[in-house]
């Protein structure tokens, strides 16, 4: 196996990890609130935006703002949930008016990052010691590697949460049968924005990590981001946040190994060609259920 095929592969799942958690944080919401949230790459952005200002403002280590990110997005997610979803449930198709709700939040907050941040690229001055690792002929960044490490232990504390805890068991119960969650006397409202912040304060976290491993982050670049959640949970299967990193770990090494034999237009386009394989071949993903109407 040659090296740069080695380097893709490495880059791959170092990417893969970061974008499970894109979609994980997606996950949870729409397996619990049917919500489908529009705004979740900004709210990412807004996640590296937030350790460039303690970095620049406060001298705050973009790792020890990670525990920060994840409060603050957690609590504001927490009450944006009072003042947005409950609403929705009166609506006629309450899916399809989250998906126009939350797009125009996803319109509001990237005009205000506009507004506040300007339309320059930011980059967030932070390396490590050494600055590469070699492994043979791979060269690895060690950033990217701190950046890996750091999203499989969220992942890791997130899967805890879910099939450990109280409330993480009544998540994952109100993702099978909300109905059923109600009747044993469980406050689904309050469980709701648990699961709202969750899903805001891990985009929060993603955030950071994106700061630290990709080149530079502007106001323009939620909608991206968005995508590749939504792709990777096409890809695991909608409201199974397990199923959401390894679709993530799919597409990113199918995207970086394509890059190594092809130019990047390319790659993408094979990334989008195993997104509409998988809708054809298995439609509800790798670990989604049908479910009957």
């Amino acid at each position: 196996m040659s090296g740069l095929l080695i380097q893709g592969l490495i880059n791959g799942l170092i990417l893969g990890a970061i974008y499970g958690l894109i979609g994980v944080g997606l996950n949870v919401v729409f397996g619990v609130l049917r919500v489908v949230n529009f705004a979740h790459g900004e709210f990412l952005v807004l996640g590296a935006y937030f350790a460039y200002f303690l970095m620049e403002q406060a001298g705050v280590n973009p790792v020890a703002a990670l525990p920060l990110a994840f409060l603050v997005f957690f609590a504001a997610g927490y009450a944006l949930y009072y003042v947005l979803i409950p609403r929705l449930s009166r609506s006629d198709d309450p899916e399809l008016s989250s998906l126009l709700l939350m797009f125009g939040v996803s319109i509001m907050l990237g005009a205000l990052m506009l507004l506040v941040f300007d339309a320059d690229a930011r980059t967030l001055p932070f390396s490590i010691e050494p600055v590469f690792l070699k492994f043979g002929p791979v060269l690895i960044p060690s950033v990217r590697l701190l950046a890996l490490a750091i999203a499989l232990a969220t992942i890791g504390a997130l899967a805890w949460f879910l099939y450990r805890t109280q409330v993480g068991k009544a998540l994952r119960a109100i993702i099978m049968n909300r109905d059923a969650v109600r009747i044993v006397g469980i406050n689904a409202e309050r469980l709701s924005a648990v699961a709202f912040g969750l899903g805001i304060g891990l985009a929060g976290v993603t955030g950071v990590l994106v700061a630290l491993v990709f080149p530079s982050f502007s106001p323009f670049m939620g909608n991206d981001y968005t995508l590749i959640g939504f792709i990777v949970i096409v890809l695991g299967g909608l409201g199974h946040p397990v199923g959401a990193l390894v679709g993530a770990l799919l597409f990113g090494v199918t995207e970086q190994v394509s890059v190594v034999f092809f130019n990047p237009s390319i790659a993408t386009i094979l990334g989008f060609a195993l997104m509409v394989g998988m809708i054809f071949a298995r439609p509800t993903g790798l670990f989604g259920q049908r479910v009957l109407r």
